[in-house]
């Protein structure tokens, strides 16, 4: 069992930076990798970048936010971070925590991260 508590949203203007942390506690030694997600009104949800625990720390981002977000993990504090910089006001979304272990995934309860023009 993983629960995960993800912080770090708000409201940020166009152009600038927010963090946001996941941190996973239960079963963690069960966790392959972990993401970020989004889900934006109207839309479904969307992957933003994985990045995987057991065999490293290898990273996937979605397109749309290659160049800008950066995600990151912390062993130490069972803490994954999603660095975003130059963020678009179409960044603006519900940003939830997912970890995939080898039975089932976990999610988050999402933190809301909102941009404006």
């Amino acid at each position: 069992q993983v629960q995960l508590v993800e912080s770090g949203g708000g409201l940020v203007q166009a152009g600038g930076s927010l963090r946001l942390s996941c941190a996973a506690s239960g079963d963690i030694f069960s966790i392959k990798a972990m993401g970020w997600y989004r889900q934006a009104p109207g839309k479904q949800r969307e992957l933003v970048a994985t990045i995987t625990i057991r065999s490293g720390s290898s990273t996937n981002y979605a397109n749309s936010v290659k160049g800008r977000f950066t995600i990151s993990r912390d062993s130490a504090k069972n803490t994954v971070y999603l660095q975003m910089n130059s963020l678009k006001p179409e960044d603006t979304a519900v940003y939830y925590c997912n970890a995939d272990l080898w039975m089932y995934d976990s999610w988050g309860q999402g933190t809301q991260v909102t941009v404006s023009s």
